[in-house]
């Protein structure tokens, strides 16, 4: 079923066309991933699907029965409505029904003895259990509880920024739509989380158009890629491994063609200059041909980000951190840690919001002071800080002022220098943009255009709080092949997991209450330790459960009354065998999920398919969780017996 189409539609902003001659569809249980540089309108594109915004010309055809919902990357909220509230504000009826419920719940708490609330609640109460409103109230709870929102009752005016962006996408989570749309949905979100919302979004039935720049998450979630480049859209079936290989045939196509026009151009051209005259039809037509192969133009070198910018000379002593504490009233957000910082330093801050990695980068950026401990810098450092919030933007000045109120020009990697303009032409800020006010770019430029900024600071130590936030794939890679380069020390607070992976073998892992891991290797390297660690602490947690329920039993202790003095000696043969034999049947059942997951991530929009594989990682699972149960319980058998034989 088609649920939307958008035919021959463009659209501009002043004196830019961002996209012109767009067609294209989404079906039902499409999942679509969005992306191109910012600044092409991909925001605006979603919002023309999502029926907010109308194009200048062409038209977009939603079907009367697809029900749509669109997060956007800056929601809007109900201040005085709690969070509850808030995620039930729908148009569905059931949903309606149960944000009533908890309207006049609130209105009960002011004023308990009002008999006419009590009976309208009752009335509701009974009505949510008709119309299995009390299922989608625990599914709302469990998805909030999932993004880090515990406390329903908080008026939302109340929350931060970032908890109010994970209320919303709760919101448009529950909600029984055809079409989900997500703008940025990874933004300002930790790592499990992002890891949660990917689970969940490859189990979601309806259809997925989103915007990301989590290169992992997409290749995970989405099995359609479309990019603007240049104004146009470009359609990939497949994730975005798929769409990287296939991008890079295009180019490689366009390419080949660019020669060729350039080679019959130079043909015309010098037909042209001979001095021929164009009498004839045939000659008048090689005239009007030549014209127009000057006028075509090929894309693939307009959009050319280049971070070529060099760094001051660094020391061997960098930074040394020295037995450093953070306290915010109660809670302890860093206790004791040390660490000394050499050039080569690539260190990825990653643990839950709210921990403190913030607080980290902002006691060595200077920003703020350690509560007790010293932060000892080396003289030749120059720290650059991007933080998150681009404090010291003006958005009246001009785009070229702003980089000239750091340098004029700067060293390039090759030892040359270039002008603040020719940096910015080298960002993708075209001469016209770099003559209007900040306030006229995108968010995602207005990124880019601070990422810029600190870099023509020349720095040779770089702390980068979320620079993945608002910045398009497209310029995170080349950030990634600028840090690879990069001969200082850089340390980055991020929750990208592929942007991790790319640029940092080094891990400070924030635990909470204070407490810091020191772990060496990637994200990566890290997801799987500390699965492994999960693992081994869930056996641990229910052997010593099992125990403790069987030491509760007098049987256990007594054993009873006519086996009082029988002790178990060995397995039968029969347990002995299973004992020998459950490790690979594990291993096996393990290797057959991690399978099955493979093929759920190359699935693409095979919805029975994947209900298939899911139906199958469920029955395995089961089987998985039943085989270590009965590892658990062969394992204390086994120490049973070598107890026993210690004691006799």
């Amino acid at each position: 079923m088609n649920l939307v189409t958008v035919e021959n539609i463009k659209k501009s902003y002043g004196d830019k066309i961002l996209f012109k001659d767009v067609t294209f569809g989404v079906q039902d249980h499409d999942r679509i991933g969005l992306i191109g540089v910012n600044g092409t309108g991909k925001s605006t594109l979603l919002k023309i699907i999502a029926g907010i915004v109308e194009p200048d010309e062409g038209r977009r055809i939603a079907n009367n029965q697809a029900r749509i919902e669109y997060l956007s990357q800056n929601p809007e909220f109900d201040q005085e409505a709690t969070v509850i509230q808030q995620v039930f504000k729908s148009d569905n009826p059931t949903l309606q029904l149960v944000y009533q419920f908890h309207q006049i719940s609130e209105e009960l708490s002011k004023n308990n003895a009002d008999t006419i609330l009590q009976k309208k609640l009752a009335e509701l109460s009974h009505q949510m259990e008709l119309q299995g409103g009390w299922e989608i109230e625990a599914n709302a709870k469990g998805v909030l509880t999932k993004l880090g929102i515990t406390n329903f009752s908080t008026p939302v005016g109340q929350l931060s920024g970032g908890q109010r962006k994970r209320v919303a996408m709760a919101r448009a989570l529950i909600q029984p739509v055809d079409l989900l749309i997500l703008d940025e949905p990874t933004n300002h979100i930790d790592n499990e989380t992002i890891e949660w919302l990917e689970e969940y979004l490859k189990k979601y039935k309806g259809a997925l158009l989103l915007i990301t720049h989590d290169r992992y998450f997409l290749n995970r979630v989405a099995s359609r890629i479309i990019e603007l480049d240049g104004g146009s859209l470009y359609n990939y079936e497949g994730n975005y491994e798929v769409f990287l290989e296939k991008k890079a045939e295009r180019e490689e196509a366009e390419l080949s063609q660019q020669r060729k026009h350039s080679v019959l151009l130079k043909n015309e051209l010098a037909w042209l200059r001979k001095g021929a005259k164009a009498r004839t039809t045939k000659q008048k037509f090689r005239v009007q041909r030549a014209e127009e192969l000057k006028e075509v133009k090929f894309g693939q070198d307009e959009e050319k980000l280049d971070i070529a910018i060099g760094s001051q000379r660094l020391g061997k002593k960098v930074m040394e951190v020295k037995k450093i504490n953070k306290v915010f009233g109660d809670v302890t957000i860093i206790k004791d840690f040390d660490y000394t910082f050499t050039p080569g330093d690539r260190i990825g801050i990653v643990g839950k919001n709210g921990f403190g990695k913030s607080t980290l980068l902002n006691l060595l950026a200077g920003k703020l002071m350690p509560d007790s401990g010293e932060i000892v810098m080396g003289q030749t450092v120059k720290l650059s800080y991007y933080d998150q919030e681009s404090e010291e933007m003006d958005l009246s000045q001009r785009v070229i002022d702003y980089i000239k109120d750091v340098a004029e020009y700067v060293k390039t990697q090759d030892g040359g220098h270039i002008t603040a303009s020719q940096m910015l032409e080298r960002f993708l800020f075209p001469s016209n943009v770099q003559w209007t006010p900040i306030a006229s770019l995108s968010g995602g430029e207005k990124r880019r255009l601070y990422l810029l900024r600190k870099l023509m600071e020349e720095p040779n130590m770089l702390l980068l709080d979320e620079p993945t936030n608002d910045l398009d794939i497209h310029t995170l890679t080349i950030l990634e092949d600028y840090l690879e380069y990069f001969p200082g020390a850089v340390v980055i607070v991020s929750h990208d997991r592929y942007f991790l992976d790319r640029t940092v073998e080094h891990l400070f892992v924030f635990e909470g209450e204070g407490k810091i891991i020191d772990y060496y290797g990637n994200y990566s390297d890290y997801a799987v330790w500390r699965q492994e660690n999960l693992v081994i602490s869930q056996k641990q947690e229910s052997i010593a459960k099992k125990s403790m329920e069987e030491s509760n039993k007098s049987s256990y202790k007594t054993n009873n009354n006519t086996n009082n003095n029988t002790k178990l000696k060995k397995l039968s043969y029969k347990d002995q065998r299973e004992f020998d034999e459950i490790d690979n049947v594990i291993a096996q059942l393990e290797e057959k999920l991690d399978q099955v997951q493979k093929e759920i991530d190359l699935g693409g929009s095979n919805f029975e398919y994947l209900q298939e594989k899911l139906n199958e990682q469920e029955v395995l699972q089961s089987k998985l969780d039943k085989t270590m149960e009965r590892w658990m319980e062969l394992q204390e058998m086994v120490e049973e017996i070598e107890r026993n034989k210690k004691e006799s």
